[in-house]
């Protein structure tokens, strides 16, 4: 299909914004870059504010692809090379300008940049460079860039695009090598880890330089990160956090984002989704990588072939913890900090805050609610000087029955995001049932 080289710059925004919208890209900076005269933009480790798109995704930047042309014909993906829509590609130019004007107009905080492939992959990811390259030197842009290597791509166009990038990512699109055979023929596991090792190896001798010669490399200095699609193919949840772990361990991953399958194709190899997309398994998968990443747990703890999917109703940090009722309660004032990190309702802040309190002295409850812990899950894991906030017995059945109030709340909340809406002074939401006439007289009076 041919590329419509007659659109304007704001037509080619409008659908390659669109086209790029199922990529996940809800990264901070993770390194400082201060500003310098005659340069634009800067960055800190924390610098990226975080919003939400109406398709309920996290943004904080420019999100585009630099063409929705595609020589691969992925069964999941709108931009598939079979689909009929229209196609466009910006210029490195074009790429610059927008990224510029949004960024002087306070809309973004730096530029996400992604891409169908263009002919070949070499091609496209000299395209890439290019962009980057110019933006960086002839526009001075110093703030965040997060660009998508592209697999097959010569190593050396690789390396010159990581020298200009902050984070780096090369999409790993299902879990397993027989997925992407079925389901995106034209990829394949070991095109994908190729370039992905070759990220790690950079950042890794950028990490010497800055030990020997205390610089630091400006080679991907925030790290990589990769995305797998969820519900696409029939793994488990512990296959898929398995193969996070792994990624984690092997290729030193910042990141692994997990996306919800969306189907946006008609083909008898998608899965039917009838209810929608697995929103609440996509959820489940982020609760159990931050414990992973953060909180000291093995995914072989979290699930296992024979429990290999996480409970609906329980986060699994709660339900990691229902199964081991033997380990608690935990006295709070004497638990190591590993200790208290696997309990409900006790984060990695409020943990860090209860360890550098207690030295001063015996804590209480209503000083670890101060702190930020959740008691209303954490109650039934501790003791506070020995004893428990209330009485409760030490048995599955009853705390599960306690704590799956809340999360029935939340799962309800995950599965009907889309029915909500920022409320306005302005807006009566359709109502058809007048105000009454007490209300009226209120208003009037300036006493509602």
């Amino acid at each position: 299909m041919l590329i419509q080289e007659e659109l304007s710059i704001k037509q080619k925004l409008e659908i390659l914004t669109d086209a790029a919208k199922y990529d996940v890209a809800c990264t901070s900076s993770g390194i400082d870059r201060r500003g310098k005269k005659g340069s634009t933009g800067s960055t800190s480790a924390c610098g990226i504010c975080h919003s939400f798109a109406a398709d309920g995704r996290c943004i904080s930047l420019l999100k585009i692809l630099f063409t929705n042309q595609c020589i691969h014909d992925c069964k999941y993906c709108i931009n598939r090379r079979s689909n009929d829509v229209v196609r466009t590609s910006f210029t490195p130019e074009e790429v610059c300008t927008l990224t510029m004007e949004f960024y002087r107009r306070n809309y973004i905080e730096g530029l996400f940049l992604s891409s169908g492939i263009l002919y070949s992959p070499d091609f496209t990811m000299d395209l890439i460079y290019q962009t980057l390259y110019k933006l960086r030197r002839e526009f001075h842009f110093r703030g965040y860039i997060h660009v998508k290597a592209i697999p097959g791509a010569d190593p050396i166009l690789i390396e010159k695009t990581g020298y200009l990038a902050d984070r780096m990512s090369i999409n790993l699109e299902l879990p397993t090598a027989e997925g992407l055979k079925r389901l995106a023929p034209g990829k394949s596991r070991d095109k994908i880890l190729l370039p992905m090792r070759q990220i790690q190896k950079g950042i890794a001798a950028g990490k010497q330089e800055l030990a020997v010669y205390n610089r630091s490399s400006s080679f991907v200095p925030a790290g990589q990160s990769t995305q797998m699609i969820v519900g696409a193919t029939p793994e488990s949840d512990y296959h898929m956090i398995t193969v996070a772990e792994a990624l984690y361990k092997k290729y030193d991953l910042k990141r692994v984002f997990y996306s919800a399958f969306v189907r946006v194709n008609d083909d008898s190899l998608l899965p039917a989704l009838p209810s929608g997309p697995p929103l609440l398994r996509e959820h489940r998968l982020y609760q159990a990588d931050w414990l992973l990443r953060y909180y000291g747990f093995q995914a072989g703890e979290l699930l296992s072939e024979d429990r290999p999917n996480f409970n609906v109703l329980l986060d699994p940090k709660c339900d990691w913890a229902i199964g081991h009722l033997e380990q608690f309660p935990v006295e709070v004032n004497i638990a190591d900090y590993y200790t208290l990190l696997r309990v409900p309702g006790m984060g990695v802040k409020s943990v860090r805050r209860i360890v550098a309190a207690r030295r001063q002295g015996a804590l209480d409850f209503q000083d670890l609610k101060k702190m930020g812990v959740v008691l209303k899950r954490a109650a039934y894991f501790i003791t506070c000087k020995g004893r428990m906030m209330y009485p409760v017995k030490m048995d599955q059945d009853v705390i599960t029955r306690m704590i799956i109030g809340e999360e029935k709340r939340q799962v309800w909340d995950i599965e009907h995001h889309n029915i909500y809406r920022q409320m306005s002074l302005f807006d009566d939401y359709h109502m058809t049932v007048p105000p009454a006439m007490e209300d009226l007289a209120m208003t009037v009076s300036g006493s509602i």
